[in-house]
């Protein structure tokens, strides 16, 4: 699984033009190298929560450095708390020297207060007008500069202190969100026993452990890397791979992830990827590149405020003009309430209620297998109206196993077992394999091949002498060819095919000896996932390449009504079509290559992410089931219907009460403190209840 996933972080893949810009735009201390990466190796960005249309412009913008509003959530302009607290301090001095009359005094402890808090803050603001680009420290530059001129130092003080420490508890309160994924990076170990050529084990960090070493795991130790088993057996917790609470078995060839913990028994491991290409780390930066990606959602809140800032110049304007010609007001009351309207407007609690939404639902995605590739799929998964799932390693485990056998001669049933077990093992063929794992707990252990001049016969089965005597083993066709058919034998075939089983007989020159029928089981949960999908009303129905037949009885068995076999690629597509225009957004769960053109062309890609999908159809999928489990796809639903909930949730609240405090400053009824109080306490709102879906159940 490890070697098809893609590889988001690898050392060697192209840098993009853009994640250059965000590495230049986005670093902040809390974004750190995890110890495992290799120093010369950058590691992904954080995405840029809060900024955007905030600071008056794009992402892109930021990264190229033409919009200094932008550096305010980048740290560069706000201060340390220990300042803000200083500057509250020393404000609250310029207000206690405004009762008392005392001029001066307290114009010089505000110029200290706004020095403390907003230098910085004042400077970008300047400068961003200077570059007619009017974001939020352009509406503090001017509404702290306008208060100073009509005398409301105080206020002016205290306006540039209340903000600082709102920008600074919102950028504490989103690290949190903007780091949550990154802290699964932890869970690896930075150390690991790695066994040495004299046979000695060698404590190493894990950042100096060459591909294809071996490694020992204690039991209850954390797996440092990805890798495969070599040598013992044990019940592995991959929980933060999967989001599986199931504990896994391992044994010989079976593929370990870092940071998943081995539970009872030694383990030695090859190691196959480095620690920033582990399988963890690239669901980390998977998410992270997601997360840089904006919504459909939070690209309108960005343009709508993009577009609201300088409106709100113009109105704040006209009101200071207008009021004392048409209202009677004071020149000083209206270029007061102008001021407070400037300060009303900063759109910032509007434009952090989508990011930050959106990347607590992309994290408590990931936790629990569902990787979703950017917020475009997140919001579009609540629209779905119908799911085409194909068979083979999606309803089923794609994984051939014996379910049903019986002798049709008379004589020795272990003889028949054992011919055929003789003449299973010996085959590739993955109904042969099937058979041969089904039988061998029948037989006796140790079991030596004794069969000779072993030959395929494509198409038809396996043929070999066994105790002297020339068997076969294989399909209805090679019997009818050997003569050996009859009808009671081929309506005997008939039942099993109509169950989806595929049935293979065992027989010599003479007679057929016994039957073995082998299916592609259905997934343990995927009835299950059926019912929930219906409950949060989707249509599930199957597309698969499959004998109809088969492909009807697995529909059945799994409780879906529509079911259609025998498809090409081109055959999935053209229904899909069909699908997207007369029942709306459709989305495609698959497995395999054959499945990437309609996980391409579906409105919503799921991929399975076990061991046995393709990479080409994890890469074009836009949303992975890293456990292979199809109840992760209704969670998905039901976690894209409830960040859209809580989406407009926080843009009802940031509009909301906006509108309250334009009305107020209309009436000449606002102050700038109580407008900046306001701002902030819907900005750590909207945060907090965006932060909530990191705890979705």
């Amino acid at each position: 699984m490890s070697s098809n996933f893609p590889a988001h972080g690898r050392a060697e893949r192209p840098v993009q033009e853009h994640e250059v810009a965000h590495d230049h735009a986005h670093d902040h201390p809390h974004a750190h190298a995890h110890p495992h990466a290799p120093a010369t190796k950058k590691r992904a960005p954080a995405p840029a929560i809060g900024c955007g249309a905030c600071c008056g412009g794009t992402s892109h913008a930021h990264a190229e450095g033409d919009d200094d509003d932008h550096a305010g959530h980048d740290h560069g302009v706000l201060p340390s708390w220990q300042r803000i607290i200083a500057a509250l301090v020393v404000a609250l001095g310029a207000e206690v020297c405004h009762w008392f009359e005392l001029q001066y005094v307290g114009m010089a402890l505000a110029i200290v207060a706004i020095a403390l808090s907003g230098l910085g803050v004042y400077k970008a603001g300047i400068q961003s007008l200077l570059n007619l680009k009017l974001g939020i420290h352009a509406l503090m530059a001017v509404a702290v500069t306008g208060a100073f001129l009509i005398g409301q130092w105080p206020e002016a003080a205290m306006v540039m202190a209340l903000y600082a420490a709102a920008e600074r508890i919102e950028d504490q309160a989103l690290d949190r969100a903007r780091n949550a994924i990154r802290s699964l990076l932890d869970l690896a170990p930075e150390t690991a026993e790695v066994l040495q050529a004299d046979g000695s084990l060698h404590k190493q960090p894990v950042d100096q452990i060459t591909l294809g070493a071996t490694v020992r795991i204690a039991p209850g130790a954390r797996v440092p890397l990805d890798g495969t088993v070599t040598r013992g057996e044990s019940a592995v917790d991959q929980a933060p791979i999967t989001g599986e609470s199931q504990l896994a078995d391992k044994a010989v060839g079976d593929a370990l992830y870092a940071g998943s913990v081995n539970q009872n028994g030694e383990l030695h491991m090859q190691v196959t990827a480095p620690p920033d290409d582990s399988l963890l780390a690239r669901i980390v930066h998977a998410v992270e590149e997601a997360q840089a990606s904006r919504a459909p959602t939070q690209r309108f809140v960005d343009r709508f405020a993009q577009i609201y800032t300088p409106i709100v110049f113009v109105l704040a304007l006209l009101l200071a003009v207008l009021a004392p010609l048409v209202a009677g007001w004071s020149w000083h009351d209206a270029i007061y309430q102008a001021l407070a309207l400037l300060v009303i407007a900063c759109p910032c609690a509007l434009v952090i209620s989508t990011p930050v939404t959106v990347v607590s639902a992309l994290t408590a995605a990931a936790k629990r297998g569902i990787l979703i590739k950017g917020g475009s799929a997140l919001e579009q998964a609540r629209t779905l109206r119908v799911i085409a799932l194909d068979k083979t390693g999606t309803l089923t485990t794609g994984r051939p196993s014996l379910v049903e056998w019986q002798a049709l001669a008379a004589g020795d049933e272990a003889d028949s077992a054992h011919v055929a077990w003789q003449l299973a093992s010996r085959s590739d063929h993955p109904v042969s394999r099937a058979i041969a794992q089904g039988l061998a707990p029948t037989l006796p252990a140790h079991l030596e091949h004794t069969a000779e001049d072993i030959q395929a016969l494509p198409g038809r089965g396996v043929e070999g002498r066994v105790y002297g005597r020339r068997h076969v083993l294989g399909n209805l066709r090679m019997v009818r060819e050997m003569h050996l058919s009859s009808p009671e034998l081929e309506a005997q075939l008939a039942l099993h095919e109509q169950q989806g089983r595929t049935v293979t007989l065992l027989a010599h020159d003479n007679a057929v000896l016994a039957l073995f029928a082998v299916s592609d089981q259905l997934r343990a949960t995927s009835s299950e996932a059926v019912a929930e999908l219906k409950a949060v009303g989707v249509q599930p129905i199957v597309l698969s390449g499959d004998n109809p037949a088969t492909v009807q009885a697995v529909a059945r068995e799994a409780g879906i009504e529509d079911a259609r076999g025998g498809l090409l690629p081109q055959d999935k597509l053209d229904i899909l079509a069909q699908l997207q225009q007369q029942k709306g957004p459709t989305a495609m769960t698959g497995d395999g290559i054959n499945d990437a053109p309609a996980l391409a062309k579906a409105d919503v890609g799921f991929a399975m992410g076990g061991a046995h999908s393709t990479g080409m159809a994890m890469e074009t999928a836009a949303i992975v089931l890293m456990n292979d489990d199809l109840r992760r796809i209704p969670e998905t639903i039901r976690l894209s219907r409830d960040a859209h909930r809580v989406l407009w949730q926080n843009i009802s609240l940031a509009l909301g009460i906006k509108v309250i405090f334009f009305a107020l400053a209309l009436m000449g009824m606002a102050t700038m403190w109580m407008a900046v109080v306001a701002d902030m306490g819907v900005s750590l709102l909207v945060v907090a209840n965006g932060l909530r879906l990191r705890k979705w159940r």
